[in-house]
């Protein structure tokens, strides 16, 4: 497998905000987020090959019970099914942190964290090399693969955003999907990648979860951590 990084912490974002997780970061991606604060892993993929059996060897040598498949784009990796699958019978809670463009095709996961991307996520016109920005947007959502993960598996919808004008997306993506979601599952985490930028965007966010039922979902490791590898 294409490896970025394995490395133990909590939970930073979501449900599971605080709950010890091992990470597994793969290498690769079929997006090009503007904002993308581990391009280390998804512009410019970087990391290692290590054998399927060693990336598990390492993951259970930690004493957590959560272990966190993401990216880059963790389901653009042909050995994720394997992964998961091993962990799982192996007795660890897995979530998968997706975009959601890439069907599950039965993969094993306890928890998909679902990270559609919106507008606000599409490189500028001359910022990156040529073709990435229109199968960016071509790509970045797909509500029946979204659907798909929904009707199979326990989820949360995480939308990145910069501006309550965001939020008229994110419902008409809602009613394209046409589930019966839950407001407590669709998490809006502010874009930034300081501790200042999240919270000068939170007061917006918090206003429009008190009127929708949303949920704030703030970056706990952009607070203890700041923005690095590793945790």
């Amino acid at each position: 497998m294409f490896i970025s990084e394995i490395f133990h912490s909590i939970q930073g974002e979501g449900e599971l905000t605080g709950v010890p997780s091992v990470f597994i970061r793969t290498s690769g991606c079929n997006l090009r987020c503007s904002w993308c604060d581990t391009k280390y892993a998804s512009w410019n993929p970087e990391g290692e090959t290590i054998p399927l059996e060693e990336v598990v060897q390492r993951v259970l040598a930690y004493p957590s019970r959560h272990c966190v498949l993401t990216g880059g784009e963790p389901m653009a990796s042909s050995e994720i099914p394997a992964l998961a699958g091993q962990l799982q019978a192996a007795g660890r809670h897995i979530t998968i942190e997706t975009a959601g463009t890439i069907p599950p095709a039965g993969i094993a996961c306890d928890l998909a964290s679902l990270s559609p991307k919106l507008s606000n996520s599409t490189p500028a016109e001359g910022t990156i090399s040529a073709g990435w920005r229109e199968r960016h947007e071509a790509l970045r959502l797909q509500p029946a693969t979204l659907r798909e993960w929904i009707d199979h598996y326990p989820y949360q919808l995480k939308f990145v955003v910069e501006s309550s004008s965001d939020i008229t997306e994110i419902e008409a993506l809602l009613a394209e999907i046409d589930r019966p979601i839950p407001p407590s599952k669709v998490l809006l985490m502010p874009q930034g990648t300081d501790a200042r930028t999240i919270r000068g965007r939170d007061e917006t966010l918090v206003e429009v979860c008190l009127r929708h039922g949303y949920r704030l979902c703030n970056r706990l490791h952009i607070e203890l951590f700041g923005n690095r590898r590793g945790v």
